[in-house]
C-alpha cells in the first residue's frame, strides 16, 4: 500500500507538551517577562524623576504595581505547566541554572 511509505510519527504527550514549551512557550514567556521588566522600571524611573507631580507619582506606582503582577504571572506559567504534566502522569520538571529543563518519565 502506499501507506507503507509514509513514516508515521509516535509521540506520547510528554513529547508534544516539551516540544510546545520549548519553541513556543519560552520564547513567549521570555518576551513577556522583559516586557514586564521594562514596564516596571519605567514606572520606577518616573517614580523617581516626579517628586512634586502627584499624578504623576500616582500613575507610577500603578505601573509598578503591574509590573510586579506581570513578573508573577510569568513566573507562575512553570507552576502551571507543572501542575498540567503532573495530572497527565507525569513525575517531575528540572529546571537547571540555565534555564534548560528536562521532563522525566510518564508515571504508568
Amino acid at each position: 500500500m502506499i501507506f507503507e511509505i509514509i513514516p508515521i510519527a509516535e509521540a506520547s504527550v510528554t513529547t508534544l507538551m516539551k516540544s510546545v514549551s520549548k519553541v513556543i512557550i519560552n520564547p513567549i514567556i521570555l518576551l513577556l517577562f522583559a516586557l514586564a521588566v521594562v514596564y516596571f522600571l519605567f514606572g520606577f524611573v518616573n517614580y523617581l524623576l516626579n517628586p512634586d507631580n502627584e499624578t504623576i507619582r500616582k500613575e507610577s506606582k500603578d505601573k509598578m504595581l503591574w509590573g510586579i503582577i506581570g513578573l508573577f504571572v510569568m513566573v507562575s506559567v512553570f507552576g502551571i505547566m507543572s501542575i498540567i504534566l503532573n495530572s497527565l502522569g507525569e513525575k517531575r520538571i528540572d529546571i537547571n541554572n540555565s534555564g534548560d529543563y528536562t521532563i522525566g518519565e510518564m508515571v504508568e
